[in-house]
């Protein structure tokens, strides 16, 4: 807020009254921002067009968080694609069937509760696996029967507002072919991931059997994306491009395998893995990452002085480093070694709820 449009002492003393008077004990330092923000847009002098998208933005994130929070230890996966696919077209069968191995092993199904590849998806999870952020468009006004059906839907009317939600609650991301829509979920994705705004996660093109569609993508990347400097050469690396759907499905529960999650304590990069690595096998990953560490070495710790007075996963093993930042987007290569140690656990586990950084 501009110094202009402070608040005066007795207002903050007012709001924080209010929240008192509501009942509201946990972060009461962000519920007062939130409304001295609300506040301070009133003395700007904001617009009613800014206030009003300001007002239903905050509504439908409220709206969405309630939908999703029952289900907040729930491993959730968001699958894009087109609505205009028909239930005979194989893509459609394709995101119907990955939908349904994954729900068979614990994970909720997130969509944007449309039709086609969204409808697809929701039949394939079922009622009680799938969670739906539709969109108000005059020609898609109601969400599909499968998430209608369980009531566990939120409608949006903005879609920035929508997109957050599918990309803040899942560890997992499945893109079937689609048009402008959902060619702008997956640059969404591949951006946070390549800049490290949002912590690393499974992204999969799939196609239907023999489909050429994200093919297409690679071909453009290699032939014109790469070649121009415009993106790294293996930017493209953290994505699986497949048309199997057992390979689709293994990818997304794989990438947990031993990672778990990561936390920056100040500079440096904790990960956190779900077994301990033999004293070789970090060795290995020393050797095989030094370029993306600034100083030092990757070292086996226990839980750091921040964790533990958080209370932030403590009992499991870590590996501690002073990971570039500038190299962020290369994450994705050490947890994909660090899943692939002998050490690492025989079983997939379900994930936890990651911090996103969006």
């Amino acid at each position: 807020m501009s110094e202009s449009t402070t608040l005066a002492p007795e207002v903050t003393e007012a709001l924080r009254a209010v929240i008192e008077q509501a009942g509201i004990e946990a972060d009461v330092d962000l519920v007062a921002r939130i409304l001295a923000t609300g506040v301070g847009l009133g003395l700007d002098g904001a617009d009613r067009l800014d206030l009003k998208i300001t007002s239903a933005a905050l509504t439908e994130m409220r709206a969405a968080f309630t939908l999703f929070m029952p289900f907040e230890g729930v491993p959730k996966v968001t699958i894009f694609g087109s609505a205009r696919t028909r239930p005979d077209d194989a893509q459609y069968r394709a995101a119907a069937d990955v939908a349904a191995a994954l729900a068979a092993r614990g994970w909720m199904v997130v969509t944007g509760a449309g039709p086609g590849i969204m409808q697809a998806a929701a039949e394939g999870a079922g009622p009680d696996h799938s969670l739906g952020v539709s969109i108000r468009l005059p020609f898609e006004e109601k969400p599909n029967a499968v998430v209608a059906a369980a009531a566990r839907n939120v409608a949006m009317k903005y879609f920035f507002t929508r997109k957050l939600m599918l990309v803040k609650e899942s560890q997992g991301f499945v893109c079937v072919p689609g048009g402008f829509g959902t060619l702008d979920e997956l640059f969404e994705l591949l951006t946070l991931q390549q800049t490290g705004k949002a912590d690393p996660t499974p992204i999969v093109l799939l196609d239907g059997p023999d489909g050429t569609f994200w093919q297409g993508l690679r071909r453009f990347a290699d032939e014109q994306l790469i070649p121009s400097g415009v993106i790294s050469p293996d930017d493209l690396d953290r994505v699986l491009l497949t048309d199997s759907v057992e390979r689709a499905a293994a990818e997304i529960t794989g990438f947990w395998r031993n990672y778990d999650s990561l936390r920056w304590v100040g500079k440096r990069l904790v990960l956190r893995l779900r077994a301990e690595p033999a004293d070789a096998e970090v060795e290995a990953l020393n050797e095989r990452f030094a370029g993306l560490l600034v100083q030092g070495r990757i070292e086996r710790r226990g839980a750091l002085r921040a964790e533990r007075e958080d209370g932030d996963r403590v009992e499991l093993p870590r590996l501690v480093m002073h990971f570039n930042r500038f190299k962020v987007g290369d994450l994705h290569h050490l947890i994909r070694a660090v899943n692939a140690l002998a050490s690492a656990p025989g079983v997939e586990t379900a994930p936890p709820r990651p911090a996103p950084g969006i």
